[in-house]
């Protein structure tokens, strides 16, 4: 899975597996045994090869160091995750032993019983301490570790450099200098979107209630409350919606548009802005702007400040119906490692979890730096409830947005209902 433009698709997809039915005793095996078959699923890319080269060489490298030992790497599609992993969670013959997933998906895989607690293997695994905080905080549910982050992604702001040079302007070191920035940008060149905003695009319009203190939702554990109607969040969301207007994104075409909608109208050279991802180099690279673009980080409402930025990725966890439990746990621990998640960043560009490995990356690549330097500023996460997957695919949030943007309701009504749908389902989640 390509990191977060896929993020929506994937949580559409799993939504279903949030509160799959206990069919039979998923409960971890008594069995451990040193020989056998490991059972790998992982995601499978637009262009796989890559990546297979990459898992190939740490299962060449397990088996020599596992005698006895052999593993079975299968790559999932998507499109029919949803049914396999609730078969496997359900009849723990079909499962695999180390499965990839989602970093928005832990709480609702845990709550169905299918991942192995490993917080003490991991507390006892020299790499871990050089973790990316939010990285940790994604395979967490209720002090608990229940997996290896495998890599992160985060968005940024994209701009033309050309057009930037033509007009005079200087690149935008507030939230209000972008709106700006962005409006005039619309009005010397009425053909592009100032800055492409997408009513779809939820990770995207998120930094700009971030940054001005709102939260998605207050709690921990299995008690979360929305926290999407306060104040705080109130004056980021009509920062947001405020962008779909004649004068930079119109909402008639804009409204409908999600994260690969607005990194695509970029690519084509129809924006002279547009909030795109790591994970976005290759096709904006692969569009008509390459080389007349450049990314900074998303500023935040004070000058010199960084805007948080959602904090997407995926990580490796143990089924807890493993019966090669310790085997399991050192195959999870080498698929995450550092040197694969070095040769991962190399393969395909999959930002490691690693600060010292990311910082390495970007020494390398240059155009990692303002992700990276995102990253450093502070990321946020989804709350650790097994209701998010629920709340995101049932449109929630760019419901909420759309709202605003037509017309239909005012930020407060639009925030009011959506923090009443968020509350219905963290309230049923149990």
């Amino acid at each position: 899975m390509k990191l977060a433009p896929r993020l929506a698709v994937l949580l559409t997809a799993l939504a279903v597996t949030a509160c799959a039915p206990q069919t039979s005793d998923n409960s971890s095996s008594d069995k451990d045994e040193k020989t056998g078959t490991l059972r790998v699923w992982l995601f499978q890319e637009v262009g796989n090869q890559p990546k297979e080269k990459v898992v190939d060489a740490v299962v060449a490298d397990f088996e020599k160091e596992h005698e006895g030992a052999k593993v079975d790497v299968e790559y999932i599609p998507v499109e029919t995750r949803a049914q396999r992993v609730k078969a496997a969670f359900n009849d723990p013959k079909s499962a695999p032993d180390v499965i990839e997933y989602g970093n928005t998906d832990t709480a609702g895989y845990v709550k169905d019983g299918g991942l192995l607690d490993v917080t003490k293997e991991f507390g006892d695994w020299s790499e871990a301490k050089d973790t990316d905080p939010t990285a940790k905080q994604s395979v967490t549910v209720d002090g608990k570790v229940y997996g290896a982050p495998f890599y992160v992604g985060v968005r940024a702001l994209y701009y033309r450099t050309d057009i930037f040079e033509d007009l005079g302007l200087e690149v935008p070191k507030t939230m209000a200098e972008l709106a700006t920035t962005a409006r005039r940008i619309r009005a010397a060149e009425p053909e592009l979107y100032g800055l492409v905003v997408g009513g779809a695009y939820t990770y995207g319009a998120m930094p700009f209630v971030w940054a001005n203190g709102g939260e998605l939702a207050t709690g921990k554990g299995g008690s979360y409350a929305s926290a999407i109607d306060s104040e705080a969040a109130q004056k980021g969301i009509k920062a947001y919606t405020s962008l779909f207007s004649d004068d930079n994104c119109p909402a008639a075409k804009c409204a409908g548009m999600g994260g690969n909608d607005t990194v695509t109208a970029f690519a084509a050279g129809k924006a002279g802005m547009a909030i795109g991802g790591d994970f976005s180099h290759a096709a904006v690279e692969a569009g008509k702007v390459k080389g007349k673009y450049a990314v900074v980080p998303l500023p935040g409402v004070k000058a010199g400040s960084v805007a948080p930025a959602f904090a997407g990725g995926n990580n490796i966890g143990v089924l807890k119906s493993t019966s090669h439990r310790t085997l399991a746990v050192q195959l999870m621990e080498q698929l995450a490692s550092k040197e694969t998640q070095a040769s991962m960043f190399d393969a395909m560009g999959f930002l490691p979890t690693f600060g010292d490995v990311r910082e390495k990356a970007a020494a390398e690549k240059p155009y990692v730096k303002p992700f990276v330097q995102t990253l450093s500023s502070g990321t946020k996460f989804v709350p650790a409830s097994p209701a998010w997957s629920g709340i995101d695919s049932s449109l929630v949030l760019p419901t909420m947005f759309q709202e605003v943007i037509s017309g239909k309701k005012d930020v407060a009504g639009a925030s009011g209902d959506a923090a009443k749908k968020m509350d219905e389902a963290f309230g049923s989640a149990g």
